[in-house]
């Protein structure tokens, strides 16, 4: 039996734009590994009519309905009544439930339990409790009429630790499918033409489906298959990740990997090579990005944040004649940055970035958008103009830092750069 769930945050702090509802993306990736259909997000305020509302709605929609938030001991937090309201359920206080509450205070805050935490003892007449172990909020789940009713707490390490503990092991009873995805990643081809090029398949994909979504500077492919087994649902993805790797080529980075960083992590660690960095107008994006991956100790050597004309000169020993004849911004400069940084690292590779990120044009009038990337190794020194136009600044620095794993990950794999 295929289920369909309606996931209902609970918060005014939601509404307001306060924090972000990364609960719903969490919950919704769970939910898809499980063969359980996601077909509405909805978020409601910390008011008891407006979530009986919300309530009626995906009862009559979904047959599993998971909330988050709401659980805690305030006086807002009415999300058990206003659901145990809605499903004709009693609440009940569990003792047991209180003394760990109780000892919780009392053991790791040295402090009595203030008496309006008794609330998050009292949990609908006849469900099943999910134990909460790094908060004092314990969650729940029931069934009634056909509809399955799952009640997490809204902060987001409390909600991940019981949804993988306790909410998917009693959703994975519910279901005899999965869904398995892959994700396709590409660089150097804009959504429009990956979907051009794959629009006739993708249109008639049912199962496995084939859809495309734009990340900043790059296209990330999902193809999706719902099956009875996860070793059925990988053969279906099999020809169909092939199809797109033979028709889309080498814009096609990896498949199931972070970003181009990891990807070029792993190149160098395989070729026992190591890596140096020259940024300008980047400001140190390249070398931030590798080494938030673990293990980029073991191939990174350092690098070099050149905002100024003269650090490029005093520290990466670019030519004086370089920088007043062709300037800061240009294919020689870059060329000498990378050269420089490779030189003083003793690194095996070294990629150096410079160019405008805006809001204004350079001294000498090159324009927003205009950056150069060279990557120096021991075949020579090679170089790539990218012009984005006049994106905003940041965008601008994310495509350059992506462009400079780009080329090395070309360079590392043969490609031409």
């Amino acid at each position: 039996m295929s289920h369909t769930a309606e996931i209902i945050a609970v918060g005014t702090e939601l509404l307001l734009g306060n924090i972000v509802n990364t609960n719903a993306q969490a919950i919704s990736e769970s939910l898809s590994t499980m063969g359980i259909n996601v077909f509405w997000h909805t978020v409601v305020g910390d008011n008891p009519q407006r979530l009986r509302e919300a309530l009626e709605i995906a009862r009559r929609r979904a047959d599993i309905l998971i909330t988050t938030g709401g659980l805690g001991p305030t006086y807002d937090d009415l999300t058990k009544q206003t659901i145990c309201a809605a499903f004709e359920k009693k609440l009940v206080l569990h003792p047991d439930i209180l003394e760990d509450i109780r000892a919780f205070y009392e053991g790791a805050l040295h402090v009595a339990m203030p008496e309006n935490n008794t609330q998050q003892a009292e949990l609908p007449e006849g469900c099943v409790v999910f134990d909460n172990p790094v908060g004092t909020a314990p969650g729940c789940a029931f069934a009634s009429g056909g509809v399955h009713v799952l009640m997490l707490p809204g902060p987001p390490m409390e909600m991940e630790t019981m949804l993988r503990r306790c909410a998917e092991p009693y959703l994975r009873g519910l279901s005899r499918e999965v869904i398995v995805s892959h994700d396709i990643m590409t660089f150097g081809m804009g959504e429009s033409s990956v979907d051009e090029l794959l629009h006739e398949e993708m249109r008639h994909m049912e199962n496995p489906t084939l859809a495309t979504y734009a990340k900043p500077s790059e296209v990330r492919l999902r193809s999706t298959a719902k099956a009875e087994t996860l070793e059925a649902a990988e053969a279906m993805l099999a020809p169909v990740v092939a199809q797109v790797r033979a028709a889309l080529g080498d814009v096609v980075y990896g498949v199931d990997v972070a970003g181009l960083e990891e990807v070029c992590l792993r190149l160098l660690k395989e070729r026992h090579l190591t890596l140096a960095t020259a940024e300008s107008c980047t400001g140190g994006r390249v070398a931030e990005r590798l080494t938030a991956l673990p293990g980029a100790s073991s191939v990174y050597r350092g690098g070099v944040v050149s905002y100024w004309t003269q650090v490029k000169a005093d520290v990466l020993g670019v030519p004086r004649e370089i920088l007043d004849q062709h300037g800061a911004v240009s294919e020689e400069t870059a060329r000498a940055m990378a050269e420089g940084a490779r030189r003083i690292t003793g690194a095996d590779l070294a990629v150096s970035v410079t160019g405008v990120a805006g809001p204004d044009p350079d001294e000498r009038g090159v324009p927003v958008g205009i950056v150069y990337i060279a990557l120096a190794t021991p075949d020579g020194t090679f170089c790539r103009k990218m012009d984005s136009g006049r994106r905003r600044r940041d965008r601008i620095q994310g495509l350059a830092a992506n462009h400079a794993f780009d080329v090395i990950r070309r360079y590392l794999e043969g490609l031409p750069i």
